[in-house]
C-alpha cells in the first residue's frame, strides 16, 4: 500500500526541512520527510520554466548545510552521469516521470563505472536517493515534461561528469537558471 503524502507549500517545506537539519543527525529524518510530503502544485508554478536542449535548475533555498532546487525536464532531456562530490542528493518527482540510474566508480584512470542495480522509472512522488553518482533523464517515450525537487546535503558549485565513452571524468561549474526570484523564501 503506497504511503500517503501530505501537500505543503514550498516555504513550509523549507522551514520544516531546516528544522530537521538544525536538530542534527538529520539524514534519516530528511529521507522520511521527503517520502511523506509533496509540494503544492501552485507553489511549483513560479519555478517552472523549460528551455530547449537542456533541463533547467531553479534555486529555492541554500544554506551551508542544504540546497533545494526545482529542476524542469522537457521530453528527451537528461543529466549525464554525474557525481555529487561525496555529498547526499535526494530527487523527488513532483510532476511527470523520470528515469534514475545509480553508479559506482570502479577505477578513475581510465574511468570505469558500473551501474548499481537497474534503472528505476519513477512517477509523481517517487523518491530517489540519497545518491552519489547517478544519471537522470526524461525519455521521449515518457510522453511529457517532468518537474523534480532536489535536496543536496552540503551544497557544492562544481561536479564531475563521467564520460564513459572517453573513459574520463571532467569537472564542470554548476549554475542556476533562476535564483529564488520566483519563490517566496522564509527568513
Amino acid at each position: 500500500m503506497p504511503m500517503t503524502q501530505t501537500r505543503i507549500s514550498l516555504s513550509d517545506f523549507v522551514v520544516e526541512m531546516k528544522a530537521l537539519i538544525d536538530q542534527g543527525s538529520y539524514q534519516e529524518k530528511l529521507h522520511r520527510f521527503l517520502l511523506e510530503t509533496r509540494i503544492e502544485d501552485a507553489c511549483l508554478e513560479p519555478c517552472i520554466r523549460f528551455e530547449p536542449g537542456k533541463y533547467t535548475r531553479h534555486l529555492v533555498f541554500k544554506s551551508p548545510e542544504v540546497e533545494v532546487l526545482i529542476l524542469c525536464w522537457d521530453r528527451g532531456q537528461m543529466a549525464p552521469v554525474h557525481g555529487h562530490e561525496g555529498e547526499l542528493c535526494w530527487a523527488r518527482v513532483e510532476r511527470g516521470r523520470l528515469r534514475f540510474r545509480n553508479y559506482r566508480e570502479i577505477q578513475s584512470d581510465p574511468l570505469v563505472i558500473e551501474p548499481v542495480g537497474e534503472a528505476v522509472d519513477g512517477g509523481e512522488g517517487h523518491l530517489d536517493g540519497p545518491a552519489d553518482i547517478h544519471s537522470v533523464e526524461n525519455p521521449v517515450d515518457f510522453g511529457g515534461p517532468a518537474v523534480s525537487l532536489h535536496v543536496y546535503s552540503k551544497p557544492y558549485d562544481q561536479c564531475d561528469i563521467y564520460d564513459v565513452k572517453l573513459g574520463k571524468k571532467r569537472r564542470v561549474q554548476l549554475r542556476y537558471d533562476s535564483v529564488g526570484d520566483r519563490v517566496a523564501l522564509p527568513e
